[in-house]
């Protein structure tokens, strides 16, 4: 239903409001308020946690008042709304809804999807809507059971209303009932004056509250992002399969898929310039542009491709744009049949080359890294990258909309581009750029270049005016783009028999794991079937049912089978057979068919603007997810291997999170300990269960670490007891002990939860701002979860900072080598991965030790720990 409302009015501002548990005000007026209800059963009640979920990673706002109704919180912000002229939509079924219905406000039935306005209210009850609470509360509501007035249904109040007025005239002119024209009226003036009190009474009861007190108001309730990598679980969780691609693509490609409220929060003021969008289809026209460009202090750049996999894209055509309003598409392979002649694309790249390739020359794009990427395959090296409004709008609020071109125009500009469904069709049939006849392509493409220019404008503009932010953009995250891009085309080296042979033995295992489980279920059936696998282990076999689908059913995600496998050998065994398939379908098999014909290597995608603190993330192949701890994951590690006459090198940030930590909270015990080089998870040992830091066991360092790396992220005492497996009270103790000898820490937990509560973000070392819309909000768990995230982005954000400065001046030193000596092939978390030269090997891994050691300097060292090996398992 949301998903439906939003793509059908497309709101900037959007709240999605629940009633809360618990009694409300109406409760404590009349004892018997809905008392015929009866209580909420089980299968809705576990629905209503994950359907929280779900929203909330769609971005959107919820609400959750105590001591009133959802209809109250909704009929306030209906009332603020309609007061400063917003038009407003409530989404319900609910006929008590159509009192809140004026000019401004109109009702919406997604059963019907029926419209009601204040005519449609007349229509439907034959009142307008300022008279409906007093016919609710004249014949009552037996579903809320509001009282009313015996003997009044529908025809009597309707005859009150419409021949009196409200229940203050009516009961002003109760001799004139008798005059009306509907059956009993001449007995009900006694009825009226006997139950006066009661219908006083259901009046007050139906009437919804337009002065709630809440921490929002109806501008405030804008959607943000949504979290793509949350709603995947959530989806696979409850068998979403057709939202679940729509989630996986979202994060594969890069782009923000149409699933939230657009926002048209920034919209600027100045009016549109008038377009002046160009085709350019002959030699005079190219040489017009060619020289604009070349003088032009910074323009607008785009490609138009065939694919968005940038190592199978072949260029159509290229867009440019030097003032607002002002561009020009040059199409080079658009084959369709009857397609204008174009120039040739051979000689026309001989022509851009120079111009791209010149880093004096500023470029702005949407996305460059693609567009560098596609062009390397033509042999030209894009230089002069000078910003990227995709990184400049992540820069400038990692949260505050989808960084896609679509998404930003509607946003900062308040313009609905071209999107290219509109013009090339979806699903199966949909056209490749170079089919879509030049008609359709130019002003698409045109416009691509003219929006960017206007973006950066409006964008760049407001970073400018906070300095740390420019520099987060201009010396970190635009220059990265181009070392990622080098990467990304490097791509790395994959053993696909190795992996083959995996596969195999992974195939041999699970079908093994398949005939024990089936054996000991004693009966076969098909353990992907969620059905069949709930059937045996909660009605044939009788286990504890811990968790509930939102249709009811017992749960069996790998949160409830980790959980039984503690105690039970089937779910146990289970576990393993989803862990393997997994490993199977994901690398072992997919892996190989990954690999680039022309190169004979695998090429991942980098993205910069993704997760919300900083970190870059990777898709085909996801490099971040390929587990470390297992055996058949590091199996899969062996696969990444080196060229004859070079070895794989893996250099790893050690325990970086913590030394920011010191640095941040000046904690003098844990800069001591860091500062002496001390291990840091013994030292905390020896603190927090007062024993000599010598005779530390290994049993109190492993509960050290947990808490060192729980409290990072903001972990509670129940959650510590449980990591543990120790009672509450005792997790209690070890936190309280922890603070009581690194005071710096919770101080700084103290104060970055202030810090997010007033200025609405916390900072990274070097300024990236994280922003927390929920740090005040009125649901506690959404505002608990806020407060971690100011805890902990900090130190996730600064350590991405970190890596990147890394491979930032990394990758400078491997510019300045004769070519070929070393390669940075990839990085994942804080770990980066390197393919260096036999006779290189000694001096150069120490050289990128000591680069990443130094790449910034903290109040505490930072350690490299370096590996060299024939894969990237061996060198870990």
């Amino acid at each position: 239903m949301l998903r439906s409302l939003i793509k059908q009015f497309n709101p900037t501002h959007i709240a999605v409001v629940f009633d809360a548990k618990g009694k409300t005000f109406r409760d404590e007026i009349y004892s018997e308020y809905k008392a015929n209800r009866p209580s909420m059963p089980e299968e809705l009640r576990s629905q209503i946690e994950p359907l929280h979920k779900i929203i909330k990673a769609m971005g959107l706002p919820i609400i959750v008042e105590s001591g009133v109704e959802a209809d109250d919180v909704i009929g306030t912000l209906a009332d603020q709304a309609s007061k400063l002229g917003i038009p407003t939509l409530i989404s319900t079924g609910d006929k008590d809804m159509a009192q809140l219905v004026n000019e401004h406000v109109t009702l919406i039935n997604t059963m019907n999807n029926h419209v009601m306005d204040p005519q449609g209210v007349v229509e439907k009850f034959g009142i307008p809507p300022e008279l409906v609470i007093d016919f609710l509360a004249l014949k009552g509501d037996k579903v809320d059971n509001i009282p009313g007035v015996p003997g009044v249904g529908d025809k009597s109040a309707l005859g009150l209303l419409q021949g009196i007025g409200n229940i203050d005239e009516i009961y002003k002119n109760l001799e004139k009932i008798a005059q009306l024209d509907f059956r009993g009226a001449k007995k009900m003036a006694d009825k009226m004056r006997e139950y006066e009190e009661q219908a006083r009474l259901s009046y007050t009861l139906a009437t919804i509250k337009l002065d709630v007190k809440m921490d929002c108001s109806p501008i405030d309730l804008k959607p943000v992002d949504p979290d793509y990598s949350v709603l995947q679980e959530l989806f696979t969780e409850m068998e979403f399969k057709r939202w679940l691609k729509d989630a996986t693509d979202a994060l594969n490609t890069g782009q923000q898929t149409n699933q939230s409220a657009s926002t048209k929060a920034e919209t600027i003021d100045k009016p549109a310039p008038e377009l002046n969008y160009q085709t350019i289809l002959t030699q005079e026209a190219l040489e017009h542009w060619l020289t604009k460009l070349n003088a032009a202090k910074l323009f607008a750049f785009d490609t138009e491709t065939t694919s968005l996999n940038y190592m199978q894209a072949e260029l159509v055509g290229m867009s440019f744009c030097i003032e607002e309003g002002e561009a020009a598409y040059l199409p080079l392979s658009h084959d369709y049949v009857d397609a204008p002649e174009q120039l040739d694309r051979k000689d026309v790249l001989a022509l851009f080359k120079p111009l791209l390739e010149d880093a004096s020359k500023a470029k702005v794009g949407q996305h460059l890294k693609y567009d560098k990427n596609v062009l390397a395959n033509y042999d030209i090296h894009l230089q002069g990258i000078a910003y990227d409004t995709m990184l400049e709008s992540y820069v400038l609020n990692s949260v505050g909309t989808r960084h896609d071109m679509d998404s930003l125009a509607q946003h900062y500009l308040g313009l609905t581009t071209i999107h290219f469904e509109d013009i090339a069709g979806k699903g199966a049939k949909q056209l490749t750029f170079n089919q879509i006849p030049l008609e359709q392509a130019a002003p698409y493409a045109a416009e691509d270049a003219d929006i960017t220019l206007r973006l950066h404008n409006h964008i760049w503009q407001k970073l400018s005016l906070e300095p740390k932010l420019a520099a987060v953009l201009t010396d970190i995250e635009v220059p990265l783009a181009s070392v990622l891009a080098k990467m990304e085309q490097f791509g790395v080296l994959i053993d696909s028999q190795k992996l083959s042979q995996q596969s195999q033995d992974l195939a041999a295992r699970i079908m093994q794991l398949e005939a024990e489980v089936q054996e000991m279920a004693g009966e076969e059936f098909n353990l992907g079937s969620t059905k069949q696998l709930q059937e045996i282990l909660f009605k044939k076999l009788d286990l504890p049912v811990l968790k509930k689908t939102p249709k009811g059913a017992p749960s069996t995600s790998e949160e409830v089978l980790q959980e039984l496998a503690l105690t039970y050998p089937l779910p146990k065994l289970l576990m393993e057979y989803r862990v393997l398939s997994k490993l199977k379908n994901t690398y072992t098999d997919k892996l190989p068919k990954m690999i680039n014909e022309r190169t004979g290597r695998v090429h991942t995608s980098y993205h910069q603007a993704i997760t919300a603190t900083g970190r870059l993330s990777s898709t085909d192949p996801n490099l971040q997810n390929i587990p470390i701890r297992s055996e058949q994951g590091r199996r899969v590690r062996q696969a990444f291997i080196a060229r004859p006459g070079y070895k794989v090198v893996a250099a790893d940030y050690s325990q970086i999170e913590l030394r920011i930590m010191a640095h941040l909270s000046q904690d003098q015990g844990l800069l001591t300990a860091f500062s002496e080089g001390k291990d840091i998870h013994s030292a905390t040992a020896a603190e927090v269960f007062n024993v000599p830091l010598a005779q530390v066991t290994t049993e109190q360092r492993r509960n050290a670490k947990a808490i060192n790396f729980g409290l990072i992220y903001g972990m509670s005492a129940f959650g510590l007891a449980k990591q543990l497996n120790v009672p509450r009270h005792d997790a209690q103790h070890y936190m309280d002990m922890y603070f009581e000898r690194y005071p710096g820490v919770l101080k700084y937990m103290e104060d970055s939860r202030l810090v997010a509560k007033d200025q609405g973000y916390v900072s990274t070392v070097f300024g990236r701002r994280l922003y927390l819309p929920d740090i005040n909000a009125s649901n506690g768990l959404r505002r608990k979860g806020a407060e971690r995230a100011a805890i902990n982005a900090p130190m996730q954000g600064t350590a991405a900072d970190i890596i990147k400065k890394a491979m930032l001046k990394v990758d400078a030193w491997i510019d300045s080598l004769p070519y070929d000596q070393t390669r940075m092939i990839m990085q994942v978390h804080d770990e980066l991965i390197f393919e260096i030269k036999e006779q290189n090997l000694i001096e150069h891994k120490d050289i990128i030790v000591d680069l990443m050691e130094n790449a910034v300097k903290l109040d505490v060292p930072l350690i490299v720990e370096a590996g060299i090996g024939e894969n990237w398992d061996q060198a870990h």
